[in-house]
């Protein structure tokens, strides 16, 4: 006797339908946009407890700043490859129905005669409205993106932004703040070095500086000599010429408790380039802590390849190889002038700075341990 067929065999299943997430509130978002002498970046996204989840980001080397050591102004060229860029961040941010946003530039449009005008052209032809921020606020605005690496450990902080157009260095001294308290200490910054931070523990900015030289603009000081190490050797002699001025503290400081942050695609790259990265990856290399040896052993890689085969790296990639001496040269200097052996690498910069401001200013952060 053939076995009964059961009901329903055969049947086309009845498929499981997931409904499509919803988007956010455009009210819940916010954008930060940074627009430097090398580069256009863009963040926009949502409050997430203690931190932020991005949704849409945009980044371009636009070379705003190329031709301005010569000529002391933005050449036409650039701010056209600049106004592209920022027509597609406005497409960006009207997608997305964003309203709280803080647009901004910095050194090469605050060194630029024309750097003014071009805003104004900006925001004509894009809508746009973009504000050359002050040095100052450049600086505390990487210290604060970088509050989520502050080991609670630290009790004498260096944080160093390696910019296209400028380098910025802010001492902080945590010695008064509890342990656990440390990285908020970093995060009420927002409100400005020396602000009252009210009923909390304060970090205490012991000194800061913004030398007016980056990946680019140094390059620009040595293009003209021809040989590869010794344009190398120059530039990170230079650099450090120009911190004479930065003296946070004359006596020697313990390495225990020291803690220097680097932020820039310098940094990440030369990061990357330790880890044999072919591909680069955000969650490998952000809080990554390097030696000075393994720093020193990627920059001596990059020499002993020369100009040629650097561009033929992949683990540097065509648009950093223009500038990835120059921001080796910085770099190597400040590890030669502190009492550390270790860099804790921070792949975040001024955008994520911007955003972390908003949203503490506005109080929607969750005020919990990062």
């Amino acid at each position: 006797m053939a076995p009964k067929r059961p009901t329903g065999a055969g049947a086309f299943p009845k498929p499981v339908q997931t409904p499509a997430p919803r988007p956010p509130d455009p009210a819940t978002l916010y954008a930060a946009l940074d627009l430097g002498t090398n580069s256009c970046r863009m963040l926009i996204a949502q409050p997430k407890g203690s931190q932020f989840h991005v949704l849409d980001s945009f980044s371009k080397s636009v070379q705003l700043g190329q031709g301005l050591e010569k000529s002391g102004r933005l050449s036409r060229v650039s701010m056209r490859r600049t106004i592209n860029a920022l027509r597609i961040c406005k497409q960006k941010l009207d997608r997305h129905g964003v309203t709280r946003m803080r647009l901004v530039a910095t050194e090469a449009c605050r060194r630029a005669r024309n750097g003014k005008h071009f805003m104004a052209q900006v925001q004509a032809e894009t809508g746009l409205e973009l504000e050359i921020i002050r040095p100052e606020e450049e600086a505390r605005l990487a210290v604060i993106s970088c509050a989520p690496l502050v080991s609670t450990k630290t009790e004498q902080l260096l944080v160093v932004d390696i910019g296209g157009g400028s380098t910025e260095l802010v001492w902080i001294d945590l010695t008064n703040v509890p342990k656990r308290e440390r990285p908020h200490a970093i995060m009420r910054l927002h409100a400005g070095f020396v602000a009252d931070p009210g009923p909390f523990p304060a970090a205490k900015v012991v000194d800061w500086i913004s030398v007016p030289l980056g990946v680019a603009t140094l390059r620009d000081h040595f293009q003209d000599v021809e040989d590869d190490a010794a344009r190398f050797a120059l530039m990170s002699w230079y650099f450090e010429e120009k911190l004479a001025s930065f003296t946070p503290y004359a006596a020697e400081q313990a390495r225990e408790g020291f803690q220097i942050i680097g932020t820039s695609g310098t940094v990440t790259t030369v990061a990357a380039s330790h880890l044999g990265l072919r591909r680069y990856d955000r969650n490998k290399v952000d809080g990554l802590r390097m030696t000075s040896d393994q720093i020193d052993s990627v920059i001596h890689s990059y020499l002993a390849l020369g100009p040629e085969k650097r561009m033929q790296d992949p683990r540097i990639g065509k648009d950093r190889q223009a500038l990835i001496m120059s921001g080796s040269a910085i770099l190597q200097a400040l590890m030669r002038l502190w009492p550390t052996d270790r860099l804790s690498v921070a792949d975040r910069g001024l955008r994520e700075g911007l955003l972390y401001a908003q949203m503490s200013a506005d109080g929607v952060l969750e005020d919990a341990p990062f």
